[in-house]
């Protein structure tokens, strides 16, 4: 029956609201001041002008035996007059409703805007050819499909690309003008993300899944748009172009990103406070007093360092990390008081810059601490404090804010937790006051965390790994107030003095080898037997760095200064 596999699947309560509550920060957003586009509700991207939908109307949902664990599916409801959708949303049911959806109209070619791209005699937005349904669940009576869920991709025309799925109740085709599908060219390639829905063979003789989806060109440079919508496939395997699209912004202005007022005002609205362990004994500083107390400049050859100017101007600008420089802590009685660092001179280092193709902005936050203490291991119930293992001289690490451009809203932050990381949803962050979320930075190694706990790099599961422990106390940095703002190209050349420091691409410590799988086999040698292979295989696939000491790059030599974060 119409080409899809059916299988018993349980029916939610048809009593579900139709209309969802959607989560709201913990305060009212803040007022902002005057811009160009920033927080106007609409955005420009060229031939299309985009609006953020948030408010839907629902239409199918599963249930499999746990209601938490089903997925709802929604139409957007309130789109603005010659305004058009592009697809349905959905989203689990067990995390609080917080999504959106674009809705867009073409802009007349006369307009301004409308001049940023390549005219083309063709529409920006033309209604499908038709639908090709893509699956459907009806409790295996194909004699009663109503109120089933039908999954229905537009077949776009030649030259146009879809851009979601639509979701019905019933085996008719919706109505063509329901949707739109845009020119190719005023599109970018997107890709799935994360899965939402996974109907495995215990429950179909076909596997089915529902992914979100983000465009698959990222970071400071790209240029593609979320829409909102999902993907849904039978045999979709990795690395397989979707039959969907996102958009393209092609409005080189920017003009939905916040100016310097804005930048401030929001960082003084959001700004989350950094809390430290308790028992951190290696704090952070700001770089000017790091410099001041007698950090040094070494060049590859001369056994001798140089002295650092305060703000850091005797440093080579610009290059790569070629090895020829790196700094240090400073020799003799100074040197262990400069790792303990000075949390009162410490501020937060502030890289502003587009994302999503200027939909939404980054407020990337980078703390510096002058050394990185040495790790703790966890076996079960034991924890070994190692004597090197993990540590480094200089330390950089970050926080990244997720701000949408059409509200000014807090959408997410990415917590950077040592070679990877992690995006959290405002909804699941704790938050110290108004809309400033918590930081928790772990002890020795700063990996940053959302909420406070023991996190474990390696095996969780069987609690083998490096122990990162979270916590609050009276070490705390207030980023909403302690902070510089250091760079945010997109406002142009001058606009933003950039601090000559941040032009150093060389590493903030120097690289030094030493035998750390000797003191690992001790370790694991006086473990017993049935323990031994466990804990060597793990230990062994932990990132090189904790196997000698070696200074880090500065931001701006880190590939997501540029790039999108790595989750």
């Amino acid at each position: 029956m119409f080409g899809c596999q059916c299988f018993y699947w349980k029916k939610r309560d048809l009593l579900a609201p139709s209309e969802p509550e959607t989560y709201s920060l913990p305060a009212p957003l803040p007022q902002l001041p005057q811009g160009q586009g920033f927080a106007s509700g609409k955005i420009n991207l060229g031939e299309l002008e985009v609006v953020k939908i948030s408010r839907f109307k629902f239409i199918w949902s599963t249930n499999l035996q746990d209601e938490k664990k089903g997925v709802t599916f929604y139409k957007p409801v309130g789109i603005p007059d010659g305004f058009y959708k592009l697809g349905h949303y959905c989203q689990s049911n067990d995390q609080p409703f917080r999504g959106f959806v674009l809705v867009v109209r073409e802009i007349p070619s006369e307009s301004e805007a409308a001049h940023f791209s390549i005219h083309v005699a063709s529409p920006a937005l033309r209604e499908p050819l038709d639908y090709t349904l893509v699956w459907c669940s009806n409790d295996r009576n194909e004699e009663s499909p109503e109120g089933c869920g039908f999954f229905w991709l537009p077949q776009a025309p030649k030259g146009y690309k879809s851009m979601g799925y639509l979701v019905t109740h019933s085996p008719k085709k919706p109505k063509l003008d329901k949707v739109r599908c845009v020119r190719a060219d005023l599109t970018d390639r997107c890709e799935n993300y994360q899965v939402i829905l996974n109907v495995s063979t215990r429950f179909s003789e076909f596997p089915f899944q529902v992914w979100s989806t983000r465009p698959y060109h990222r970071g400071m440079l790209g240029k593609g748009v979320s829409v909102g919508t999902f993907s849904c496939n039978s045999c979709w395997t990795p690395g397989q172009e979707l039959p969907i699209a996102c958009l393209k912004n092609l409005d080189p202005t920017l003009h939905a990103m916040p100016n310097c007022d804005q930048i401030h005002a929001l960082i003084n609205h959001y700004g989350p406070t950094v809390f430290f362990h308790p028992d951190e004994i290696y704090l952070p500083s700001s770089v000017s007093w790091f410099f001041k107390n007698g950090a040094l400049l070494f060049k590859k050859g001369d056994l001798v360092g140089e002295p650092i100017d305060i703000d850091g101007s005797n440093l080579p600008s610009g290059g790569r990390n070629d090895g020829e420089f790196w700094t240090d802590l400073p020799t003799g009685d100074r040197r262990n008081s400069v790792k303990l660092g000075n949390i009162g001179s410490a501020k937060l280092y502030v890289h502003v810059k587009p994302a999503l193709g200027g939909t939404f902005n980054d407020i990337a936050m980078w703390i510096f601490c002058p050394f990185n203490g040495p790790a703790t291991l966890k076996v079960g119930y034991m924890n070994i404090a190692l004597s090197k293992i993990g540590q480094h001289v200089g330390d950089w690490e970050h926080f990244t804010l997720r701000i949408c451009n059409f509200t000014g809203e807090l959408w997410s932050i990415y917590f950077s937790q040592h070679s990877g990381g992690v995006w959290v949803n405002a909804y699941d962050l704790d938050f110290i006051q108004g809309n400033k979320a918590i930081v928790y930075s772990s002890k020795s190694g700063h990996a940053s965390f959302p909420h406070p706990g023991t996190y474990i790099q390696g095996s969780a599961k069987l609690g083998i790994g490096i122990r990162n422990d979270a916590s609050s106390s009276n070490f705390y940095v207030d980023s909403s107030t302690h902070y510089e703002l250091v760079a945010a190209e997109y406002l142009g050349d001058g606009v933003v003095a950039e601090p000559g420091w941040l032009q150093f691409m060389r590493k903030w410590g120097p690289t030094i080898v030493y035998d750390s799988r000797t003191e690992l086999d001790k370790f694991i040698n006086i473990l017993p037997m049935m323990l031994r292979y466990s804990v060597q295989n793990i230990f062994y696939k932990l990132p090189v760095e904790l196997y000698g000491e070696e200074g880090p790059t500065g931001p701006k030599e880190k590939n997501n200064w540029v790039g999108d974060e790595r989750g």
